[in-house]
């Protein structure tokens, strides 16, 4: 469904007013909120949420999806779930982590190296046990991971070790918990917006980059690198978060619905993106700029020392490093 400007004020209006909370099944119209563009794999899983749920409902229930940020960023949609202005948002775990000390521990370093992993983590109980501290946090409920890759670093110059991340200026995601792991592992973080990432990497201003091989091969960072190293380290999933004062007022027949839409959908988009992996390393093998795989065991002294960093704030932590070892 395509969503103009005067759409989402008309929405945000309406949602504003507070209705009493009813439960019985009746005709609703959900909104979510999510930050990724038309096209990308959790919106197109948004989508087929929506598709299901008027499906099954026979129109009963709609959701419209907005995307690209429409309502503001992933702070702003929060907002709007605590107080139920809003139904549904998709927060990715670096919003969510900066708030939420056990959420940020999935997004470690080493917690699981490689993306089929990453698949199997976030059906595993201890990441699904994460979801019990969001009602009392946020005031969301937890539905259902999304994932992207593992990620790699696209840098300016030739590097292909761990040890020659040192003293780089890198562009990363500014959440803590990445922060911490490229400084203990000696490169200066530098968070820069999205949109500004190719042309900081074309005019010196950074000197790598790193991001998940799905989104660098859509946005070409190759064309702007001499090198990739895929760190197979750190990835960023987002959770499917409903508001609590949305879900406490449907009826559970709804309830239900909505959990295995959302789980069907996001599950499917897990297995895509995780058996499309394989072929994204060919295309950017086939760029013929080297890429190459870090070596985990010269990380093992860092890790070490993030762990001490971040065990005391998310005990939890050790419980993902356990449930990692055995997949």
């Amino acid at each position: 469904m395509s969503v103009s400007r005067r759409d989402v004020l008309i929405a945000g209006s309406a949602a504003s007013v507070g209705f009493p909370a009813i439960s019985v099944a009746q005709s609703r119209q959900l909104r979510l909120g999510i930050l990724t563009p038309v096209g990308h794999p959790w919106n197109r899983a948004a989508l087929k949420v929506a598709e299901q749920l008027n499906t099954e409902t026979k129109g009963r229930l709609t959701l419209t999806v907005f995307h690209s940020g429409q309502l503001g960023n992933e702070s702003a949609m929060l907002q709007q779930m605590q107080s139920g202005a809003l139904d549904m948002g998709w927060i990715m775990a670096a919003e969510l982590g900066s708030r939420v000390p056990a959420i940020a521990a999935i997004t470690a370093p080493y917690v699981v190296d490689s993306t089929d992993k990453i698949a199997k983590l976030v059906r595993h109980p201890v990441a699904m046990k994460l979801f019990d501290t969001l009602p009392g946090e946020t005031g969301t409920i937890g539905l259902a991971w999304g994932i992207t890759g593992m990620r790699a670093i696209f840098a300016a110059r030739d590097i292909s070790k761990i040890s020659d991340i040192k003293g780089m200026k890198l562009r990363i995601n500014p959440t803590p918990a990445y922060r911490d792991f490229y400084q203990l592992l000696g490169a200066s973080p530098t968070p820069i917006p999205t949109p500004q990432v190719f042309d900081a990497m074309s005019n010196g201003q950074v000197d790598g980059l790193e991001a998940d091989l799905e989104f660098s091969w859509n946005q070409r960072f190759d064309k702007v690198s001499k090198s990739i190293l895929q760190m197979n380290a750190i990835f960023m999933p987002v959770i499917a978060l409903v508001s609590g004062r949305v879900w406490q007022g449907m009826p559970a027949a709804d309830r239900d619905l909505i959990s295995r839409a959302v789980k069907s959908a996001l599950d499917a988009q897990i297995d895509d993106l995780a058996g499309n992996e394989p072929k994204l390393v060919e295309q950017f093998k086939a760029t013929n700029i080297p890429f190459r795989n870090a070596n985990r065991a010269d990380a093992e002294a860092v890790v070490a020392e993030y762990d001490k960093i971040w065990l005391p704030k998310a005990p939890i932590l050790a419980e993902l490093r356990k449930a990692g070892r055995s997949l």
